[in-house]
């Protein structure tokens, strides 16, 4: 009669057997002490084989990690910035910057490093009390005397030398007429030097009692008792106003003569503008004529007056009405 026992399956000891992954046969008793009776068990282990399993996680990830290594291997490297693959700063690049860029970089701090302190040396420079006006020398004076000058200028002591101009020399000189214009020159660390250039008296007014200096323009100079004192022409009571057109004809005239000329003249009047006539001192006459080609006629009659006098053949009158062709008579 055949057995109806069904083989039963027991959970089995792990043996070296079992970790190798061979079957186990087991021949005497069994794990609770009964025998077996010679039949093979099959026994399965309910719990997952942590050991295989481990290494077959193992295997796994080498070959996984071998595959990923072989395609980072056969990729680019990473842009710079980057965080997969491993560190940034392996992957990036340092590229030499460019020579030209470096220079123009280097020269631009250099140009503005020296115009900030060249900036710094003008204002200390504009606004240091260091350059300090604190003395004012004159020259060029004649009409007038350079304390007079000094006096008028007085109210630049104390003003920086940079700060001081020549449009604030000649708005400090301009209450006395003799003066024309003005130049500076400053002298540092605190001297301050003007070169005066003075009107040039041309000719004299008889006013009442005095005599009124008067240059090219009409402007009075100053005032002397004495004509004699000047060497100047005396202009007539017929032109002796400074705003009529005979005055500036005779004015004009008298200013192209040179200094050593003019100096020998006694008198200058004029019937017209075109008949200007000069009177030397030695009682000879100059006609002039008109105010036109004054620099030519001036140089016609200076060269007349050097010319050796003849006792035979007295000169009284001197004609220059035509520069061209002067003469004597």
């Amino acid at each position: 009669m055949a057995s109806t026992r069904k083989p039963t399956f027991k959970p089995a000891a792990r043996s070296p057997e079992a970790a190798a992954g061979r079957p186990s046969r087991t021949g005497g008793q069994d794990s609770g002490g009964q025998d077996s009776g010679g039949v093979i068990s099959a026994q399965r282990d309910l719990e997952p084989d942590v050991t295989s399993t481990g290494k077959a996680a193992g295997r796994a990830s080498s070959k996984a990690a071998g595959h990923s290594d072989h395609k980072a291997a056969g990729k680019p490297a990473g842009k710079p910035g980057s965080t997969s693959g491993g560190s940034s700063a392996d992957n990036i690049i340092a590229f030499p910057e460019p020579k030209r860029r470096r220079q123009r970089r280097i020269i631009w701090w250099t140009v503005s490093v020296v115009t900030a302190f060249i900036a710094v040396l003008i204002g200390g420079a504009v606004f240091s009390p260091v350059l300090a006006v604190r003395t004012i020398t004159v020259d060029g004076t004649t009409l007038l005397t350079p304390d007079a000058v000094q006096k008028a200028l007085s109210g630049l002591e104390g003003k920086p030398l940079p700060q001081v101009t020549e449009g604030d020399v000649n708005e400090l000189l301009k209450p006395l007429v003799q003066v024309r214009s003005a130049t500076m020159e400053a002298r540092p660390p605190s001297g301050l030097l003007v070169h005066i250039n003075e009107r040039v008296p041309v000719a004299l007014l008889k006013q009442g009692d005095a005599y009124i200096m008067v240059d090219v323009d009409g402007v009075q100079l100053g005032a002397t008792q004495d004509p004699s004192a000047v060497a100047l022409p005396l202009i007539d009571a017929g032109a002796g106003s400074t705003n009529t057109e005979l005055f500036k004809a005779i004015a004009a005239v008298l200013d192209t003569l040179p200094a050593d000329v003019r100096a020998r003249m006694s008198t200058a009047s004029a019937a017209s503008v075109d008949a200007v006539e000069l009177k030397l001192v030695d009682g000879k006459t100059v006609v002039w004529g008109n105010a036109e080609d004054r620099e030519l006629k001036a140089k016609a009659l200076e060269a007349l007056l050097k010319m050796p006098a003849d006792p035979k053949v007295p000169v009284s009158v001197y004609d220059v009405s035509v520069p061209r062709h002067p003469f004597t008579k």
